[in-house]
This record gives structure tokens, sequence and C-alpha cells, in this order.
């Protein structure tokens, strides 16, 4: 299947590194000129001087801003006014008892996982269906649907993630732009591998200490495997793709077969 994704500008939230990185390096080898946002301008130049070694063949601006505060969005909107691809990937995680979460962190896992997604959608929602064309894509979790004991906060958050997109999927109904969540499963970034050395025993090699966790702590992964972020970009890319055109309100799953259960 061949991709084109020529004179499309996408912006990915939080997209120096991780899922969200791997992401951007997707759609610009598809063509599209992607801007690569994070919260300072030292880590977005860095990323995008990176990505264009990559050998993507896109092109990369930077758009930097803490798009979970008003005036990191501003800074962002300023940067990028238009997009036809939007990818909500910005978020935290950590693993935390549940009787130890207090309300600041309740707030800030909401705030950050749920209402960034909300902003970010709200201001360029309005352009695509003026255009008659858009792609929004919210970056969800296996956790929406398997609630962690050790991360309620954080199954919440993508829990309502969920509720966003079907509910913005139907603000757009008619008009020629998608809108979908993807429910990614446990995936191997930098931040990842700190939460696996959190749980196993960090005297371990790392791919013992991965072994492990998804023995211990993932059990029901048929991948039996973390998944790597590239993996999660092959199906955003298809989804920022005309081919998904069919494609709205869903809830789309890249999570190794995490979840038991034919319907998310």
């Amino acid at each position: 299947m061949l991709i084109d994704l020529s004179g499309k500008t996408a912006l990915v939230t939080g997209s120096t590194q991780g899922i969200g990185a791997a992401i951007a390096a997707g759609l610009a080898a598809a063509g599209a000129r992607v801007a690569v946002n994070g919260r300072g301008k030292e880590s977005v130049d860095a990323a995008v001087a990176r990505l264009g070694k990559g050998g993507s063949g896109g092109a990369f601006l930077a758009a930097p801003g803490d798009v979970a505060t008003d005036e990191g969005a501003e800074a962002v909107f300023a940067a990028v006014p238009d997009v036809d691809i939007l990818v909500n990937n910005l978020g935290v995680f950590g693993s935390r008892p549940a009787l130890e979460i207090g309300d600041a962190e309740w707030r800030r896992y909401f705030d950050t996982n749920v209402l960034t997604a909300v902003r970010m959608i709200r201001h360029y929602l309005p352009g695509m269906t003026g255009r008659s064309w858009g792609r929004i894509q919210n970056i969800a979790s296996d956790s929406a649907v398997a609630i962690p004991a050790e991360m309620i906060h954080y199954g919440m958050s993508k829990t309502a993630l969920l509720a966003v997109s079907r509910g913005f999927a139907k603000e757009a109904a008619g008009t020629g732009v998608t809108v979908n969540s993807v429910i990614a499963g446990p995936t191997h970034t930098g931040g990842v591998e700190d939460f696996v050395y959190e749980l196993v025993d960090r005297d371990l090699p790392w791919d013992e200490a991965q072994r492990a966790f998804m023995r211990e702590h993932r059990p029901q992964s048929l991948l039996q495997r973390l998944i790597e972020p590239e993996e999660i970009a092959h199906m955003v890319v298809y989804l920022s793709s005309p081919f998904a055109s069919a494609t709205t309100g869903g809830a789309v799953r890249v999570d190794g077969g995490y979840v038991d259960s034919i319907l998310p």
C-alpha cells in the first residue's frame, strides 16, 4: 500500500522522542510536512535535526510549547496555524498505589492526557471541516480498557480519551474529517524502560527485565514482547491517509492482543 501524504501538514504533540518521534518520522516518510512538538525549544530543535537526518525524506518544522498550558498551546498555534493531520500523543504515566494518588495528581493526569487533546482539537477541527478533509488521532492505551491496578489514574485518563474521540467524531460527522483513538499496547520507549525497572529487579539485563515484566505484569499479551514505536506509527500513518476515509469514531487497537476482547 503506497501512502502519499504530500501537501499535508501534520502536528504530533509530544514528539521529541518515543512513540511521538516514531509517528513524526512515519508521517514525514509518507510525504507530510510534520511539526515536531515538545515543551522546550532546545529539545524540539534537537529532535527536528535528528529526525531530519533519519532519512525519512520528509520536512520537519519546530513547534515548541507546553500544550498542557494555554500559553504553550498558543505558541504552537502561532507556529502552526492550520494542520491537516493532528496526532495528540502527549501523555504522562507512572505507577502509584491507588489510595496514595492525591487530588493534584488526578488533576494533572486529566489535564495532560485528556484536556490537552480537547484543546488542540477545538483549535484545529474548524479549519479541517472548512476544507472538508482532516485526520485527528488520539493516542490512547490498553490501560483505557484494562485498567492497571498500579496506575488507575492513567487508565482513567485514557478511558476518557476514548470518549473524547468518539464525541468529536460525531461533531465532525459528514465533513470529510475523521477522528479516532489508537489503543497502543505496552510499547518499548525510554520512559517505559524506567517504568519496567520500577516493577522488576533493576539488576536484570534489559532483555530479561522486559520478559519478566511481560510475564509478571502483562501476561495477557499475545505478542509476548513490548511493541516497538514504529509499529504504532504504521497504524497512525494508515489512519492519516485517504485509505482510512471510512474509519472514524473508532478505537483502533495496536496492542499486541493484550486486551482480551473482540471489541475494545
